[in-house]
């Protein structure tokens, strides 16, 4: 059997899969207000929807 010396993510079976390069390594710094800036987002944006439809 033929092996790369490169090493490959062998969770991957499939072919063309096994040639993608492997997955980048997660950040050590999460960003953990992304939640609390989706929402403000949310709210604002149907908010602004919301009263236009009033005036």
């Amino acid at each position: 059997m033929k092996r790369r010396l490169v090493i490959t993510n062998e969770a991957a079976r499939h072919p063309f899969r096994q040639m993608l390069p492997p997955p980048p390594m997660a950040r050590a710094a999460r960003n953990d207000d992304q939640d609390w800036k989706l929402f403000m987002l949310s709210f604002a944006a149907f908010f602004i929807c919301f009263y236009t439809l009033l005036i």
